[in-house]
């Protein structure tokens, strides 16, 4: 199977999983799509929190319509549409009371981790659907915010086209009129494709719907489905309002539609027979048997094989993601794409769709046949930390949903090849325009700002916001994103780790990331934790306002990096000649000021030393906080002379010798320093 949020990501055979659910001992819904648009956001502890978690429960509680498998809550003053909150769950017209019931509270539960910050959320699941808004929703017709498909893998086969495509039209139509004229806005019908095969449908609206408003939500609905699943077996189309399904096989459960109004099986339409004459009436029981007897006999066989290859299919995946082993990426079945839609999107990896090469693998802009573009990181084949960092950006970027953070769209398993599907940013990362003599000048001072701001808001989201503690591990220029409007979108998750519940520090023997952005304890002993992150964020910060590579200060005036030149300049009293010349003339003075006083807090050698995210945005954005005074880093002065070392032309022996000689700090009492007011 294929889905697509206007795009293609393929899903393996979900359908096929669909099907076989009724026979499955899984207890959790199958979990389809989600939506929460960043446009308007709340407040951690906000009033908007407490009355969607009043909706919720009111959704999800015993008491709701799970007869009629539609509800709705309100909660909130109605005069305060500000934290105000709507709320509707849908389940699907022939599921049972208590599955209706399983999935809305399951559902509710999980859409607080799913979108933990956004107003306006949808999350659909096979069984059910929930529903939240700031604004009024119930009673209103609406397509947007997404549409999302599905679609079968198998085609029909050519010459059966035009007499499928007008059989599958026909009955949708049929279908789409008959839900809408009833009171629960949901019917299935069927319809004879051949003898032997029969098509499936599933057509369904909120029950708030007028039959009006239902009949144009569906045929609207219908008009993607050439977008979606032409010449597919099977498909679906889902909108905020209103979904169809169609199958030639029966997915849905036959009994309680029935119960619920739907004509029962045996009076469905049957392909007709052709009795012979009265002469021949000895043979009339076994046309009768053989007509019965051949469809069954096809069920069981098709059955079977689709088992087969499902078992198959599982060998399959299991050998290609062995080396995955641990934390799987079953969790994001949702969103894979198959290979051969990455190819047709980039011209099979053409060289004019290449945007360039990281440190493990090549990045594509590629189209999806819906028209979207997206950037495709391909990974190398030749990595040794390729399946490590491969599956770590699934595992982790999959659950997160924040403005500052790249979307993951999809990813793609293949034999050998491992690769991720992001949403394109037109202005490709902030290391191809900071350091680029003609381009940084269309970055002043506000949008560096900006810039900084936006990095440390998605920081601070990983760090303490997400459903799991996030370390980066390898913050740099190259890894931040900027969208049309030069927002910062924090990427490449390869690296990342995840810390438990109470876990604030952890250690490795493997040493990866970036020198220069490293903090001491991690490039000298192995240990990361968030101020790990909070280093290598200062030093990004240092590189926006200076407009300069943190690696171009090697072997230059015996200093060792962009840090050691910013605490120079500090001591002297001259931090504003720091300042990007492509800026110069056009700054906020005490902003630049602060905004360097805070990347030095953020570089002292003793990571307790240094702030958090949140206490960074604080000073950010307050002036009236006092900033307490950054400590030199002995890790820093030893750089600097080891430098030095360098620069006279010591050997290497020699340099360590010297290096091991030097004490790990200094006391600051003999450095005096002048802080500019």
């Amino acid at each position: 199977m294929s889905f697509c949020l206007k795009s293609s990501v393929s899903l393996i055979l979900i359908f096929l999983f669909m099907s076989l659910n009724s026979i499955s001992s899984a207890t959790d819904p199958t979990y389809l799509y989600h939506i929460c648009p960043n446009t308007t956001t709340f407040r951690k502890n906000s009033t908007y929190l407490t009355n969607l978690r009043t909706v919720l429960s009111s959704l999800s509680s015993p008491n709701a319509d799970y007869e009629s498998r539609f509800d709705n809550a309100t909660a909130g003053d109605d005069n305060d549409n500000n934290n105000r909150v709507y709320g509707v769950f849908l389940c699907r017209g022939d599921v049972s009371v208590a599955t209706c019931h399983d999935c809305v509270a399951f559902a509710a539960n999980e859409t607080l981790h799913r979108c933990p910050r956004e107003k306006e959320a949808v999350i659909w699941y096979d069984e059910c659907m929930v529903r939240y808004s700031n604004q009024s929703i119930v009673g209103k017709m609406r397509v947007s915010p997404e549409v999302v498909f599905f679609w079968n893998t198998q085609n029909i086969t050519e010459n059966q086209v035009s007499s499928f495509n007008e059989s599958l039209a026909a009955l949708l139509i049929k279908v789409a009129v008959k839900a809408a004229s009833s009171s629960r806005k949901f019917a299935t019908e069927k319809a004879n494709f051949t003898v032997f095969q029969t098509i499936y449908s599933l057509v369904q609206c909120t029950p708030d719907l007028t039959n009006q408003d239902c009949e144009s939500c569906l045929r609207q609905a219908i008009n993607w489905l050439p977008d979606c699943c032409d010449r597919r077996i099977g498909g679906r189309v889902i909108v905020a309002s209103c979904s169809f399904r169609y199958e030639l096989y029966p997915f849905y459960n036959e009994t309680i539609t029935a119960a619920a109004g739907a004509p029962p099986p045996s009076m469905l339409a049957a392909p007709p027979l052709k009795f012979p004459s009265e002469k021949g009436k000895g043979k009339n029981s076994k046309v009768t048997v053989t007509a019965v007897a051949v469809p069954v006999s096809v069920c069981v066989l098709l059955l079977g094989a689709a088992c087969c290859l499902l078992v198959r299919r599982r060998k399959k995946l299991s050998a290609e993601t062995e080396e995955l082993d641990g934390d799987n990426i079953t969790s994001t079945e949702t969103l894979q794409f198959q290979f051969s839609a990455i190819e047709a999107a980039t011209n099979k990896f053409s060289e004019s769709n290449k945007l360039g090469h990281g440190g493990f693998g090549e990045v594509y802009k590629g189209q999806l046949i819906t028209g979207e573009t997206v950037a495709i990181k391909r990974l190398s084949r030749g990595s040794m930390q390729g399946a490590e960092e491969f599956k770590n950006e699934v595992d982790v970027v999959a659950k997160l949903q924040h403005k500052n953070l790249a979307k993951l769209l999809g990813y793609c398993l293949h034999g050998e090849e491992k690769i991720l599907v992001y949403e394109f940013v037109p202005n490709k990362s902030l290391d191809c325009i900071i350091f680029d003599n003609e381009k940084r000048g269309l970055l002043d001072w506000q949008r560096r700002y900006k810039i900084i701001e936006g990095i440390a808001r998605g920081m601070l989201y990983l760090h303490r916001d997400s459903r799991l503690t996030i370390i980066h591990r390898d913050l740099k220029a190259s890894n931040i994103l900027l969208d049309a409007d030069m927002n910062p979108k924090i990427s490449d998750f390869g690296m990342a780790r995840i810390f438990g519940v109470d876990q604030t520090q952890a250690n490795t023997q493997r040493i990866v990331g970036t020198y220069g952005y490293m903090s001491p304890e991690y490039a000298i002993h192995g240990q990361y934790s968030v101020k790990s992150d909070v280093y290598s964020f200062g030093v990004l910060v240092l590189e926006l306002i200076t407009g300069k590579k943190n690696s171009c200060f090697y072997g230059e005036d015996g200093l060792g990096d962009l840090v050691a030149y910013v605490w120079k300049l500090w001591v002297e009293n001259s931090p504003l000649e720091l300042v990007d010349e492509a800026m110069r003339g056009n700054i906020q003075t005490s902003e630049v000021i602060r905004c360097i006083h805070i990347a030095l807090l953020c570089v002292q050698d003793d990571s307790s030393e240094r702030p958090s995210m949140d206490k960074i945005l604080v000073m950010m954005n307050s002036f009236t906080v006092t900033l307490p005074v950054p400590k030199r880093s002995g890790f820093l002065l030893q750089t600097m002379r080891d430098s030095k070392y360098q620069q006279s032309g010591a050997s290497a022996s020699d340099q360590s010798a010297t290096s091991k000689s030097l004490p790990p700090s200094v006391d600051d009492s003999s450095i005096t320093i002048v802080y500019p007011r």
